[in-house]
């Protein structure tokens, strides 16, 4: 049996809540990055023995369309999935639906899923500090669990996941990271985007139909050049605040 950690996580906390549900397995994880765009997908095919932790990212209620259609050219062969969805404290919506039926499609056998929360890659005042230590032993707690299941019975059904078909509509958000005159061309942006919206001749620019509004560029950029509309971000915060405030706890659905 072999272990995967297949991760798409722009700012790092997807993967972080990933690592933390992982390491219950007790054994070393072989990691896919769903955020490296010229990767041919194709080329990963499991066995029916793997199991593939698959974390992504809640966009909108949604998997962000980069990820589905990466993980939509892998060949599951019966390898047994564990879903988890990350979100900002707000909600996940039709998130693990839409990952469990596009694994589904190819062949991943999912057998259970975890909800967990992380920082907001957008509106960071929101679940500050998530996943902390607590979040990680309880993601550990649900690994052990999830180990333990599945060597009790290797047979086990596909999981039942909350959401809603069709899924709900997204359309992104306005909110795109630009950059500013401190920018040095250092191109770390570009090299770095998820979905190649940064032009590596001119990354001061930014694609704004292309941009998926992750934030990495902003995180990796070394002198802070790159930021979002103030006026807009507040605005954006200050509909969210109700809705985020409350203290979301992660959540684990077994077969």
């Amino acid at each position: 049996m072999s272990l995967y950690l297949i991760t798409f996580s722009p700012t790092g906390g997807t993967k972080k809540a990933a690592d933390g549900l992982a390491d219950a397995f007790g054994q070393h994880a072989q990691e896919i990055d769903l955020t490296v765009p010229d990767t041919d997908y194709s080329r990963f095919s499991f066995c029916a023995g793997d199991i593939c932790v698959v974390a992504v990212p809640s966009y909108g209620g949604r998997v962000p369309a980069a990820a589905v259609s990466r993980l939509a050219g892998m060949a599951g062969n019966g390898a047994k999935a564990v879903l988890m969805a990350v979100y900002g404290n707000r909600a996940y919506e039709d998130t693990l639906l839409e990952l469990k039926e596009t694994l589904a499609r190819v062949g991943f056998h999912c057998v259970a899923a975890v909800a967990a929360v992380a920082e907001h890659s957008v509106m960071r005042q929101f679940a500050a500090g998530r996943p902390n230590q607590e979040d990680l032993e309880a993601l550990e707690q649900f690994g052990h669990q999830i180990k333990e299941a599945i060597e009790k019975d290797s047979t086990m059904d596909h999981v039942d996941v909350p959401g809603n078909a069709p899924y709900r509509e997204y359309r992104g958000i306005p909110l795109k990271p630009k950059a500013g005159e401190a920018c040095v061309g250092c191109g770390q942006c570009a090299q770095k985007c998820p979905v190649g919206a940064i032009p590596a001749d001119k990354p001061s620019f930014t694609d704004a139909e292309t941009c998926i509004s992750c934030m990495r560029c902003i995180r990796v950029c070394p002198v802070h050049a790159r930021t979002l509309d103030a006026q807009m971000l507040a605005g954006a915060s200050q509909r969210l605040e109700q809705i985020c405030l409350e203290f979301k706890e992660n959540e684990l659905f077994l077969s």
